[in-house]
């Protein structure tokens, strides 16, 4: 088990949280993995998330180091971003179960983020109520950008959001796929494909990021567009989807 050292009091709980975890707090999630908000003993409100086995390979792949898991990639990731200035809940533990020397279930134990949104929201959305969320975003995803991160499962439930008096706040969460290093315009754009909402929304998140990072508009609109295009195209052949596609 690793954990925070700011969690280090949190050790006995976190330790029997496998055996307790269908006991504990409210499902938000539950399909191949399932995550729980959970009150710690201290009144923390927590984020944890269970992971499956994964099939032989990877479980192979995993125990020998080749590649580190999910969950542990979770867990170290957070500080690369919180280093950086980009909003992620502070990661508190992961823990392991192996078997015979081979990862089986893992848990990742995350404070539970306060912003309350996410942009699935967004689906339906009516002009003249996006306009100001897609230039908030669009400089959002520029600075993650621009201080050399890009999460490559940039998705509706992945960025949460709020808004007060001083405009929009965003975090970004399951960032276990992410890669570090310069980011260029093409994979820039690309990396907008996933989101969901009316055609115009995603072209107005397109031409504001390329505001921030002083690139040509039309042609981030263009790349933007394509790669939504050809991912939509591929996701609708085999998944509902849950809001009016524009392509």
């Amino acid at each position: 088990m690793l954990i925070n050292k700011k969690y280090q009091h949190l050790e006995k709980w976190l330790e029997r949280l496998p055996e307790d975890f269908e006991q504990l707090g409210e499902v938000i999630y539950d399909k191949r993995n399932q995550l729980r908000v959970i009150e710690a003993p201290d009144g923390t409100l927590v984020n944890a998330k269970r992971y499956c086995k994964t099939h032989l390979v990877n479980r192979v792949v995993y125990s020998l180091g080749i590649r580190k898991p999910k969950g542990l990639r979770a867990f170290t990731y957070p500080s690369i971003l919180l280093e950086r200035g980009i909003n992620t809940p502070e990661p508190i533990a992961y823990i392991e179960q192996r078997h015979c020397g081979l990862l089986g279930v893992s848990y990742f134990i995350s404070v539970q983020s306060p912003l309350r949104h996410t942009l699935y929201e967004f689906g339906d959305a009516q002009e003249g109520t996006y306009e100001e969320m897609a230039g908030a975003l669009g400089r959002f995803t520029a600075i993650m950008h621009e201080r050399e991160v890009l999460h490559l499962d940039y998705s509706p439930g992945n960025i949460l959001w709020d808004k007060d008096d001083t405009g929009y706040h965003f975090a970004v969460v399951d960032i276990n796929r992410m890669r570090f290093g310069k980011v260029n315009m093409k994979d820039g754009c690309a990396a907008l494909r996933r989101l969901w909402g009316p055609k115009r929304f995603i072209a107005l998140i397109a031409r504001s990021y390329a505001i921030a990072r002083e690139f040509d508009q039309d042609e981030a609109e263009r790349l933007t567009m394509q790669a939504r295009a050809a991912f939509w195209t591929r996701y609708s052949k085999r998944h509902p989807i849950d809001f009016p596609l524009e392509l």
